[in-house]
């Protein structure tokens, strides 16, 4: 099978590799259709690591992805040859102690797709997942909206960590896939005073577009002034999408007491910083959002059921062999891209 491998900072090689085949009872053998290029896949490309978690070159990243079941091993019963999914990328363990207390999210033996350490990704032709990993969208949505439906579940996973309530004001800063994903799930909860900032200038109209109550840019005004103006007492809840530290900042001075700091960003950092002061005195609430934790077939009911929608984020699609130019284009953040997606034949 064809698969793009990462064989170095910014470097990627199409190679042949071997088609994976069933191990175990409960594998489901996929056949990619599209990936879509996640702002941690390019963190590998551009440093090769995020953290601790360091790429042994050569490796197969990517982990949003739809797909067609080819074959199921014989204690799938839910799914059979030629279905659509969407791919849940975390493999659980089931029996540790984060797993039976129900967060899978945090399992201490999980595998998740092009994780380094853990399991390959999906840049390829051919990937094989237990079935619980595997969502079967019935023909209830497209393809792209199975891939899309990854990064959604991280933002309803979000706002449901958030706890808001429908009169809460809240500030989402990043207007990326993820910052968007959590407007998208905001709004399905009845929030309506939402602001949201980016520093690109197409994402800002493209939040403006999906109706964000008001969209500013840092790099033209002092967002926490001119949100702080509208809202003097200060926010419910601030999510930081960006992974930076200045949005971080930001965040705190925007909070109100008793305000929540949802933390969904990936910082390239290791180490990010906070003032203890503005925080105790606030009594602010930080709470970490680990990816999502089994809310994707809650992102797909509601796409299946139109009460969202998701496919403005698609922007730019790519055919395996131009990966680079991909991943390129989204480490430059270049031509208003949000989601890239890369079609398999």
């Amino acid at each position: 099978m064809k698969a793009q491998m990462l064989t170095g900072i910014r470097q990627f090689e199409l190679a042949d590799l071997k088609k994976p085949a069933l191990a175990k009872p409960n594998g489901v053998l996929l056949r990619i259709l599209s990936v879509g290029v996640c702002g941690s896949d390019v963190h590998y490309y551009e440093t090769g690591r995020i953290g601790s978690q360091i790429v042994e070159f050569p490796f197969v990243v990517g982990h949003e992805c739809s797909a067609i079941v080819e074959e199921v091993g014989p204690s799938v019963k839910n799914l059979q040859a030629g279905d659509q999914v969407s791919v849940d990328p975390l493999i659980s363990c089931g029996r540790c102690d984060q797993c039976r207390s129900g967060r899978i999210n945090t399992c201490r033996y999980q595998k998740f797709l092009g994780c380094p350490g853990q399991i390959p990704g999906c840049l390829c032709e051919y990937i094989v997942m237990p079935a619980q990993s595997c969502f079967p969208t019935s023909g209830k949505i497209t393809a792209d909206q199975a891939v899309l439906c990854e990064p959604f579940a991280i933002g309803v996973y979000a706002v449901q960590q958030a706890g808001l309530k429908t009169k809460d004001r809240i500030a989402i800063l990043g207007a990326g896939p993820i910052g968007l994903s959590v407007l998208e799930a905001a709004r399905v909860e009845g929030i309506t005073k939402i602001y949201m900032t980016d520093k690109i200038r197409e994402r800002i109209e493209t939040a403006e577009k999906a109706k964000a109550f008001w969209c500013g840019n840092p790099l033209q005004q002092d967002i926490v002034k001119h949100i702080l103006e509208r809202e003097p007492v200060g926010l419910d809840a601030v999510f930081e999408c960006a992974g930076q530290q200045e949005t971080m900042d930001q965040a705190i001075d925007l909070l109100a007491p008793g305000g929540r700091l949802m933390l969904v960003g990936i910082p390239r950092e290791e180490r990010v910083s906070f003032s203890p002061d503005r925080m105790r005195r606030k009594e602010l609430t930080l709470i970490n959002v680990r990816r999502q934790n089994e809310c994707t077939q809650k992102a797909i009911d509601l796409v299946a059921e139109n009460k969202v929608n998701i496919d403005y984020m698609i922007t730019h699609r790519f055919c395996l062999e131009n990966t680079p130019a991909a991943f390129d284009l989204v480490a430059g953040y270049r031509d208003g891209v949000i989601k890239a997606l890369i079609e398999l034949p």
